[in-house]
Formats: structure tokens, sequence, C-alpha cells
């Protein structure tokens, strides 16, 4: 089973697709991991990455493609794939429905985390001033001002994606703001 986990920065994308890597031995696809991990392999395709985010400039889809395609032949007796954080523009969803078809896999399920922009800032906060009061450093996008600047180039570049499969019949939206348990229930729920 494949499933695309859609929402706004903070809406728990992270957290619930961490629960569907233990409960249903999914791998979970980030691209903001692949990334890391590509750029310290000493792969053809690793010395690619870090050239080009070493020079500061933006990893081309054609990249990302390529690290999906790879992490779907050597994982390939998976029990699924989560992609989380891609795609995030309709011209990467167009190229993962190919490499998915190339490569004989599907997309089961797209599901969005619903969430309100106010209550997410403050979940936000909230989990930055958590990981402050345990003695942590929060992260260094949880504040309002950089959530903001992620919602507008969410909103941007890939809420058009929930059109996108909705119009394709592959949406199933749930409420993002639920408590983590309910949330993960609720995914349950479309996955069966």
């Amino acid at each position: 089973m494949n499933i695309i986990l859609l929402g706004p920065p903070g809406a728990g994308k992270g957290t619930q697709a961490s629960i569907l890597v233990k409960e249903r031995n999914m791998v979970q696809l980030s691209t903001g991991d692949m990334l890391r991990a590509a750029k310290t392999s000493g792969t053809e395709m690793g010395k690619k990455v870090a050239a080009v985010m070493d020079a500061g400039n933006l990893v081309t889809d054609e990249i990302v493609i390529g690290l999906i395609r790879e992490q779907l032949e050597v994982q390939k007796d998976a029990n699924g794939f989560i992609f989380d954080g891609f795609p995030r523009t309709l011209a990467q969803a167009d190229a993962l429905g190919e490499l998915l078809t190339e490569m004989g896999e599907t997309l089961d399920h797209v599901i969005e985390l619903e969430v309100n922009e106010d209550v997410l800032v403050q979940r936000i906060l909230g989990r930055a001033a958590e990981a402050v009061a345990a003695g942590g450093t929060a992260r260094a996008d949880d504040n309002e001002e950089s959530l903001k600047i992620r919602l507008m180039a969410y909103y941007k570049q890939t809420s058009p994606l929930i059109g996108y499969y909705y119009a394709k019949g592959d949406l199933k939206s749930v409420d993002g703001l639920a408590s983590m348990e309910d949330v993960a229930g609720s995914i349950k729920a479309v996955l069966r």
C-alpha cells in the first residue's frame, strides 16, 4: 500500500507517518531525510545532491524522483511507502504518478490532514515551548513568522494537490486537529 500524507507544516504528517511505520511496517519516504542521507552517501546521486545543496540551490524534481526511485528499488519488499513532503507541486504529483506506474506500483490513498491555521500556529508555538521547557531547543522554524512563510508556500504550491487528488478520486480528509490517537484512528479507517 502506497500513500501520500498531505497537510500544511505542523499538521502532524511526520507523527502519523511514524505511527504507520511502527504499526504497518511501511517505509516513510521523507524527501528532507532522503536528501540529507544522499548528500553524505558518496553515490553518484549523492554527489549531485551535495553539489546542488552546497551551492545553495534547490534540488530539482528530477533528482528527487531519482532518489524516490532508488528507495522504491532498494526497499521493493517493503509493506508499502508513505510519501511525506512529496509531492509538493502538481508537476511533482504527475512525476510521482508516472514513476509508480513505470515501476508497477499504485498510489492507494492520499490523506489530507485538515487543520485550522490559527489553531495550527498555537500548536507550533506550544511545541516550541514544550521543547524548551523540557531542556531542549525549539526547531529554528517553530515560530509564528517562519510558520506563516511556510504556510504561504504550502498554500501557493501544495494546496492545489488537494483538488488534483480529489478529482482523481484518491483524496480522503481527516481532522488533523483531533488528538494524535484519533487522527491515527481516522487514518486507519481510511486504509481499511
